[in-house]
């Protein structure tokens, strides 16, 4: 039997997934943290539904409608469990256009479509790529939607009526100032002072008044004054539920309808993804660390926003879209599931229906004040900031720009344009210098080596004396197959001119390279310059000679002879010289290795391949099924008990990481086994992976999932569920319980999938919560942040039977 080969097949059933609805009635459990922040966020949510609704000249009413829905619906169906969806401000510009256009009914048409639009792209799972979109044209895009907004409503907080467009409402403003009313300039004017003084109140009776939201003050206070000073303001107006308006059939040009379908989508999927990423980092900085939240599902959050948008517009609501201010309250208030969400979309709906009169009151400025403020802080200074670092303030600008004065789609599509044009110049932008020092001569080449910089490169390189001694310094992360060509035929044609060359990175470290010639001649698949592969570059076994002190000499055992020879003149003829310093200075000063890392012989685990880790980097203990006995029950072989002591004890590692892998022959075998098995070495040793078959069929421990699925079969269950047995295993140790009790050691599990070359990441790996028995995928671009899981019983129960 091979160890680690999946070659072994057991006659254990598959896990199947259940179809049969579970036995009995599931409990609905409310956590006083959702019921308190649903109620924070309501005091968010009501006034800024109106405001917003006031904003794009819909029925007051159709704010309410979004801001239900978009509780109920996206928080019940949406995939970023504390995400909070809505009327959003972000739409503001785009409805009051389609209003304008096409009228209410048709715009509510328009809405539904967009949604079904939202559907189609989640069931294409394409919800990812509108991350692609850089974070410049979408800040660019925000400020410049928050500029059209605040201009508009300037003119209502001066007592007015807001123009059609940015540039009418400018060019109007001097005229609006001139026959300003006095009592809406007064309520405007007391809504922006209290929503700018109340976050800033000092002192510790300030710290608790602060916790009632700033927007709810500002137009409970100006309510107040209005109506206690008798002020002539206009007010909001809500008329009866049984003359709301529904959506009718779209009218209007085909290419018209299409396009605000297409901006609706494009602005509430880009707004809602880009929040819900948000969410989770403000989730994962939290003082629980997120525990028992899930991440964002993208595709999910998506679908959720389409559904919420297909029913929003069917009842007469205004767009729905996952909005930022309202999620960081929820957040911050503590919320722990998607139950606060659905809450606040509840108290909406019953203010809706038994708080009318008390709505009524509110004056509409006091309304195009809360709206002007949170426009105005659409242009974030952080987000200027943040361009300016990474040099895409053009594209911020330019975004910006295009959105005021032309329009949201016509805006951003400047913004790519301009987005790609700033990368293709700095692909494109190659400096090339030259310099003479201590008779040598130095090319530096900085910045990205591509056949655009060709020409200037073989330039340079040809006005080099020949025969002189060269160094060629790269500083840049990419060189394309141009660019290595021009270089290499210059190499081969200076070194057969008497000459000698030598490439190095930017911190002079040399790139040991075989001159192109000799390497031309002996392996032409090999290059420099391209990524890690197994391959023996064609070699084949020639060689006859039988080894020393054999007398059948086997082809097997030439062609092994012959590739590790190989491998080993590879090494010192390509490798050595990259890693010979950094090895000299490990040399000197000794190993300190940051972690432990505990994994299976078999032979496809490469773990440097896998950590992305160097010489130094790894104390590794490997063995037959990635096994950590137990303290005592080694029976004369401490070696695994001596490297967790020597890694814990001597290196102070920080972290100590068990990694199992599919297709584990060690796991095969323990499921295949019997007790009349003959005690055999091996035998012997696979006694201490019991406990983990004992976990997997006992009920009082939940069955591992990967990535949100039961396993494929019994061997990966046993697989993922003795890399959690052997962390426990590890707690079992004194200097590991000890380090962990002064939080200066941490636990990570890690699972390989082979044939996917993808690694799994246990979550809620640490001393304080245990483990989640949940492997989370580890993608290039996410954070390694523990998630948690919502396993449905009757699945664990179905899997367990079978």
């Amino acid at each position: 039997m091979t160890l680690c080969t999946p070659a072994r097949t057991t006659n254990r059933p598959r896990i199947q997934r259940p179809h049969s609805p579970p036995d009995g009635p599931r409990r609905f459990r409310l956590a006083g943290a959702d019921v308190s922040a649903s109620v924070a966020v309501f005091l968010i949510a009501l006034p800024l539904s109106l405001g917003i609704a006031l904003a794009t000249g819909a029925p007051l009413q159709a704010g309410l409608v979004a801001a239900a829905v978009g509780g109920l619906v996206a928080g019940r169906f949406g995939g970023s469990p504390l995400q909070v969806s809505g009327p959003a401000a972000g739409l503001t510009v785009v409805t009051a256009e389609l209003i304008q256009k096409y009228g209410w009914r048709t715009t509510c048409a328009i809405t539904v479509l967009a949604g079904l639009t939202q559907l189609a792209l989640s069931a294409l799972r394409v919800a990812r790529s509108a991350l692609a979109v850089s974070p410049a044209i979408v800040h660019g895009m925000l400020a410049g939607i928050g500029v059209t907004i605040a201009l508009a409503q300037l003119h209502i907080v001066l007592g007015g009526t807001p123009q059609s467009s940015a540039v009418d409402n400018v060019l109007g403003l001097p005229a609006q100032l001139a026959r300003a009313h006095p009592e809406a300039l007064v309520i405007s004017a007391l809504t922006v002072a209290v929503l700018l003084c109340w976050p800033r109140l000092p002192g510790r009776a300030g710290r608790l008044v602060r916790k009632v939201p700033a927007a709810l003050v500002a137009v409970a206070g100006a309510t107040a004054v209005a109506a206690f000073a008798g002020l002539a303001v206009p007010r909001v107006d809500l008329p009866s539920w049984s003359n709301h308006a529904l959506p009718g059939l779209p009218e209007g040009p085909v290419l018209g309808i299409a396009a605000g379908v297409l901006t609706i989508t494009l602005v509430t999927s880009v707004q809602s993804l880009l929040s819900a990423v948000a969410v989770d980092k403000l989730v994962s900085a939290r003082g629980d660390r997120g525990r028992g939240v899930p991440r964002s599902r993208l595709d999910r959050e998506l679908a959720g926003q389409g559904a919420a948008n297909m029913v929003s517009g069917a009842l007469g609501g205004l767009p729905v879209a996952g909005v930022a201010v309202r999620s960081v309250a929820n957040v911050s208030a503590g919320a722990v599931s998607r139950a606060s969400t659905m809450l606040h979309g509840l108290w909406i709906v019953l203010a809706a229906l038994l708080l009318v009169p008390v709505l009524d009151l509110i004056p509409l400025p006091a309304l195009a004040a809360l709206v002007m403020v949170v426009g105005i802080q659409m242009v974030s200074i952080t987000h200027i900031r943040t361009v300016t670092r990474h040099r895409e303030v053009v594209v911020y600008a330019v975004t910006l720009t295009g959105v005021v004065l032309v329009g949201i789609l016509e805006g951003v599509a400047l913004g790519i344009a301009v987005a790609i044009a700033v990368a293709l110049n700095r692909l494109a932008r190659t400096r090339i210098t030259r310099e003479e020092r201590d008779g040598r001569q130095l090319l530096h080449v900085r910045g990205q080596l591509t056949f655009l910089a060709v020409p200037r490169l073989s330039r340079a390189l040809h006005q080099l004396p020949r025969g002189s001694h060269v160094v060629v310094e790269l500083d840049g992360s990419f060189m394309d197959h141009a660019a290595y060509e021009a270089l290499s035929d210059w190499t081969a044609g200076h070194l057969a001119h008497g000459g000698t060359v030598e490439t190095t990175g930017p911190s002079g470290v040399r790139i040991a390279e075989p001159s192109p010639v000799t390497e031309s001649a002996s392996h032409p698949c090999c290059r420099p310059w391209t990524p890690w592969h197994n391959h023996q570059c064609g070699e084949e076994p020639t060689g006859t000679t039988e080894p020393t002190g054999t007398t059948e000499p086997t082809e097997a055992r030439q062609t092994t002879g012959l590739h590790l020879a190989s491998g080993i003149g590879k090494f010192q003829r390509n490798t050595a010289p990259l890693v010979r310093d950094e090895l000299a200075r490990l040399a000197r000063e000794g190993q300190r290795p940051s972690q432990l890392f505990l994994t299976c012989s078999d032979s496809r685990l490469v773990t440097s391949m896998i950590t992305s880790s160097g010489p130094g980097d790894l104390f590794t203990v490997r063995n037959v099924g990635n096994l950590v006995p137990l303290p005592g029950e080694e029976s004369g072989d401490d070696s695994v008990a001596a490297a967790i002591e020597y890694a814990v004890e001597v290196l102070r590692v920080e972290s100590i990481t068990v990694c199992g892998h599919s297709g584990c022959g060690a796991m095969q075998a323990l499921l295949g086994g019997s007790p009349d098995d003959p005690s055999t070495p091996l035998r012997r040793w696979l006694r201490h992976g019991r406990p983990s078959l004992e976990r997997m069929a006992s009920r009082r421990h939940a069955w591992a999932r990967i990535a949100g699925r039961l396993p494929a079969d019994a061997v990966e269950q046993l697989c993922l569920t003795n890399v959690v047995q052997q962390l426990e295993h590890l707690r079992a140790y004194e200097p590991v319980a000890r380090r962990l009790a002064e939080g200066t050691l941490t636990l990570h599990g890690v699972y390989f999938h082979v044939g996917e070359a993808q690694a799994y990441l246990l979550s809620g790996t640490d001393e304080v919560h245990g483990y989640d028995d949940v492997f989370t995928r580890v993608m290039p671009t996410d954070s390694l942040e523990a998630v948690t899981r919502d396993v449905p019983t009757d699945h664990l129960e179905a899997a367990r039977a079978s």
